[in-house]
């Protein structure tokens, strides 16, 4: 009893005992408005799908996604003209987000792709109506068992997703953190923000549910892993540094350490940490970037999701992950350069040549792009392995150039319709051209841009990362790189060539009239294609300005 007793006044006397005041976290909010806008209209969107009428939700998503990434991609114009892509760059909210030139570029990219392709989300002219009510891309009721009572009774009732745009919004603010992510930690929660999200719109197609479901599932368990490498990697790399900041893990990676923790001296240092968690947390970040032998998911998911999602995701999560890639090569391991390197050269090689030579053999047009996407993360590559200002130059003008490209095709896939939906295999596509020549001269533009030919947008961006990797040293690289587009180019020009010179057939697909919308997002795409390859100079100034990350 007195043994309790005594422990009783301890506890006392330890509470009496005033402690020192915890210090209140100092958040830069006007630094962090443009994640910050985004992140409130989600959560405004998700309010409208309980208390707005459901015949109105549909205005009022489309309303206040289009207003939120149009304001945040303004704070993000008024950030960078306030000099906080250079002269002002700093690392804000006590250490976890950067505010510098590659963050507001990646940022911006994001926002403007992102609002293209909510666009394409919000088209509902290109399926026919159903029993009086107007149908978009994603399923009347995602809930329901597909083909059951309750599906047709949702169908009936002219229900329609609208959850896609808040989903669509919690994605864009993860997008917005993961390449601005300063520590290790909110790197790994900016990819499950935009992750989860990801997996639910993949699985809500209005047409072939089951394919869509299974899409979801397979992202969702191999999205799984990565996220399980990502966090080891992390953990080995606290255990190796005693730090999840990029700058202190920097710091003893260099050796220019001050302060030992105590607690983790026996672990400090050890190389054996540091190697296996940089090539742990580069594993999954390879894996959000489609790269070879990580993107065994990037064609079921690509062909099984709705085309809107598909064409949303190719870009954005790209240029997210792509960033965070950047950031963490550039200043977390630079030191780590001579280990890190031949790693990726063997990555990026593989990477061009198995999507450009698995891409000839399919014959869905959405299975196709995406192998074609898996060999554009090997050109992005070949600039992330330049290790200089040019290499993260041109990485940053590829970006831009590409998830515009990627967004326009999709959208055109979206309008060569038959009575099942998409007619996404290629030989419907044949005499395309002849069909409607307008749909097929646009799609072909797009496909030349993917194939790098003069006077687009591709052939730009190809030839910024080519030359920075070469003065990089890394002229091999560069000849594969040139074999692989040769390669690309082939089956590319094919599908020109389907449209273009074969018969028609006579039951062959139609060509669905778009609203604005999507007539919106597939000309922005023509534009920026045309733009960035007869005239870039300016964009690569603006990417050359943006180069320099802030330490």
């Amino acid at each position: 009893m007195s043994t309790l007793t005594s422990a009783h006044s301890l506890w006392t006397l330890a509470a009496d005992t005033p402690a020192g005041r915890i210090p209140a976290p100092v958040i830069e909010y006007a630094q962090l408005a443009p994640t910050l806008i985004v992140v409130g209209a989600a959560v405004v969107g998700i309010l409208v799908e309980a208390f707005v009428p459901r015949k109105s939700r549909y205005y009022v998503q489309v309303f206040l996604a289009f207003a939120a990434l149009a304001s945040a991609f303004a704070a993000v114009v008024g950030l960078a003209a306030g000099g906080y892509g250079s002269t002002k760059a700093h690392i804000a909210a006590m250490g976890a987000i950067a505010v510098d030139g590659p963050a507001l570029f990646l940022q911006g990219t994001i926002l403007l792709a992102s609002v293209v392709a909510v666009f394409t989300f919000a088209e509902r002219r290109l399926d026919p109506a159903a029993h009086g009510n107007r149908v978009d891309s994603f399923a009347a009721q995602a809930a329901s068992v597909p083909g059951s009572d309750s599906e047709k009774a949702a169908v009936k009732a002219g229900f329609t997703t609208t959850e896609v745009f808040p989903l669509a919004l919690f994605a864009i603010a993860g997008m917005l953190i993961f390449p601005a992510a300063n520590d290790l930690l909110t790197l790994f929660v900016a990819l499950e923000v935009f992750s989860l999200p990801l997996y639910l719109l993949c699985a809500v197609a209005r047409r072939q549910r089951l394919m869509s479901q299974e899409a979801a599932v397979k992202y969702f368990l191999l999205g799984a892993f990565s996220s399980a490498f990502l966090l080891f990697g992390i953990a080995l790399l606290y255990g190796y540094a005693g730090s999840v900041s990029y700058a202190v893990i920097a710091d003893v990676v260099d050796g220019t350490i001050t302060k030992i923790d105590p607690a983790l001296a026996g672990t400090m240092g050890n190389d054996v940490l540091l190697l296996m968690g940089g090539a742990l947390i580069m594993t999954g970040l390879l894996f959000k970037v489609g790269a070879v032998p990580f993107h065994m998911w990037t064609p079921d998911v690509y062909q099984g999701a709705p085309t809107p999602v598909t064409g949303f995701m190719a870009a954005a999560t790209k240029v997210a992950a792509f960033g965070a890639l950047l950031r963490l090569l550039y200043v977390v391991l630079p030191g780590l350069r001579w280990d890190w390197r031949p790693v990726m050269w063997a990555v990026a090689i593989v990477t061009m040549l198995a999507g450009a030579v698995i891409a000839v053999t399919q014959t869905d047009v959405k299975r196709l792009l995406a192998y074609s996407s898996v060999a554009h993360a090997g050109f992005i590559l070949a600039g992330v392995i330049a290790t200089s200002e040019e290499g993260v130059q041109s990485v940053l003008f590829y970006l831009l150039a590409y998830s515009f490209v990627t967004i326009g095709a999709f959208a055109v896939v979206t309008l060569v319709r038959d009575a099942g939906g998409e007619a996404t295999h290629l030989s419907k596509w044949a005499g395309l051209g002849r069909r409607s020549p307008l749909t097929a001269a646009v799609f072909a533009v797009f496909l030349l841009a993917f194939a790098g030919i003069p006077l687009t947008s591709g052939f730009t961006g190809k030839f910024a990362v080519f030359s920075a990797a070469a003065e990089g040293g890394a002229g091999a690289l560069v000849v594969i790189g040139v074999l692989s587009s040769a390669i690309a180019a082939f089956f590319y020009i094919r599908v020109i060539v389907l449209m273009f010179f074969s018969e028609p057939k006579a039951d062959g697909p139609t060509v669905a009239v778009p609203s604005p919308l999507t007539m919106t997002t597939i000309a922005v795409g023509v534009a920026v294609t045309l733009v960035l390859g007869l005239a870039p100079q300016y964009f690569l100034e603006l990417a050359g300005q943006a180069s320099t990350f802030v330490r």
